[in-house]
């Protein structure tokens, strides 16, 4: 498992200096100041792999290793407007990428919304802020703030969503929209309500099969230039990973990766195993998934979430890596596994990069206003206890034959320590 970090950029208040003393091997970044359909230069990704290795200056002994993201247009997603221009974009991007070692390519299909949460910093019992998504709050914006009209929620979310506007201030509801609306990653400016629902009027009539049919599209075009180029597409899920606001969502569960993966049935098309996304739905089993599409995961996301309410949707929160619903040791243990079968088979992707994604807000990290989900103490404990799993399931599993699956180191050592 090779250890990376997210980086946004010259922006970000987590400096490259910082980053040295995680200990991580590479960086995960993007050229977040581009927008999505125009191809990325040659020179400027040269420029950013200068930035993190301090050619101009003092050498970090970091590079560039992941692109995360290469943002996929909502011309795309819909197929609208000049949305072959843009695919011709990206291709050529990917070509640039290549030619600079970039070979892992991170990328969503969520349309309109990146990521969604309703609260950046909800206070936790032990005085540590998270990330969360309150499925009545988020009624509050759609029912009360939005006024999307033709919205549907659950009779009981709907009852609960309007005793709460009553209780709020504007302040409050002015929270809960920044919340909601605060953009993707690397990107300062959030959308607006009136923009918003512009949006959703561009989806009102692409539901899930058609959005489906788009992406199956989108990675017939350009992943046979991936393969060509040997580089590893990976789709990272929806987050959260069920439907909002009207808008369809096709990458929530196995069977949906299941049938984007056989329909391009190519080795570069392949998935961003997020575990927090993926682990907000309890249908998920995330080490099953690693097991059993592990040969096409290009990519890991490690984070952990508690799910607060039953059923899909549901109401849940950003835990620490090891404190949440999802069994990371049974995960890592299935990841180390899916590693020994490639070093037998000889794959040059063998070691799997990972990151350590968000995690509790700790110590000093709201000081920084950096990016919300990416505190740099919050994540730097999540990597020690990461580590800590890897390293205990190194001894424990020493004698494991190669190819079976990490079942049986993981039994080894209880979840949850």
């Amino acid at each position: 498992m090779r250890e990376t970090w997210r980086w946004f950029g010259s922006s970000d208040p987590v400096t490259i200096e910082s980053l040295r003393q995680t200990g991580v091997s590479g960086i995960v970044s993007a050229l977040h100041h581009l927008p999505p359909g125009v191809t990325w230069p040659a020179e400027e990704i040269a420029a950013h792999q200068e930035k993190i290795a301090g050619t101009t200056g003092s050498p970090t002994g970091l590079t560039w290793e992941v692109v995360e993201s290469l943002p996929v247009s909502e011309d795309i997603k819909r197929q609208s407007g000049a949305w072959r221009d843009h695919v011709a974009a990206w291709s050529e991007s990917l070509e640039n990428l290549a030619a600079a070692g970039l070979n892992t390519i991170c990328y969503n299909f969520m349309p309109v919304l990146d990521w969604t949460r309703t609260a950046l910093y909800h206070p936790l019992p032990d005085g540590t802020t998270c990330m969360r998504f309150d499925l009545t709050d988020f009624a509050v914006f759609d029912l009360h703030v939005l006024r999307r009209p033709g919205a549907v929620h659950a009779p009981d979310i709907v009852e609960n969503a309007a005793c709460r506007a009553a209780g709020m201030s504007d302040d409050a509801l002015s929270a809960l929209s920044g919340a909601i609306l605060c953009g993707l990653p690397g990107e300062p400016e959030g959308l607006s309500p009136e923009r918003l629902l512009t949006h959703l009027e561009l989806y009102r009539d692409i539901g899930p099969d058609r959005l489906r049919a788009n992406l199956t599209d989108f990675l017939e075009l350009v992943a046979p230039v991936a393969e060509r180029l040997g580089l590893r597409l990976c789709c990272h899920p929806d987050d959260p990973p069920f439907p909002l606001l009207g808008l369809p969502r096709i990458m929530s569960c196995e069977a949906d990766y299941r049938a984007v993966m056989d329909a391009v049935d190519l080795p570069a098309n392949g998935i961003t195993l997020c575990s927090g996304s993926l682990g907000v739905r309890p249908d998920n089993d995330l080490p099953g998934m690693m097991r059993r599409l592990g040969d096409r995961v290009h990519f890991l996301h490690l984070r952990n979430v508690r799910r607060e309410t039953e059923g899909v949707p549901n109401s849940f929160h950003e835990s620490g890596h090891l404190t949440g619903d999802v069994d990371m040791v049974a995960l890592i243990a299935e990841v180390r596994a899916e590693e020994a079968r490639r070093r037998i088979a000889g794959r040059a992707d063998a070691e799997i990069p990972f990151r350590p994604d968000h995690g509790p807000d700790t110590v000093d990290d709201r000081k920084r206003l950096g990016q919300p989900g990416y505190p740099l103490v919050g994540r730097h404990v999540g990597l020690a206890e990461l580590r800590g799993i890897n390293a205990a399931l190194e001894q424990c599993g020493r004698e494991q034959p190669p190819g079976t699956s990490g079942g049986e180191a993981a039994r080894r050592f209880p979840a949850h320590v």
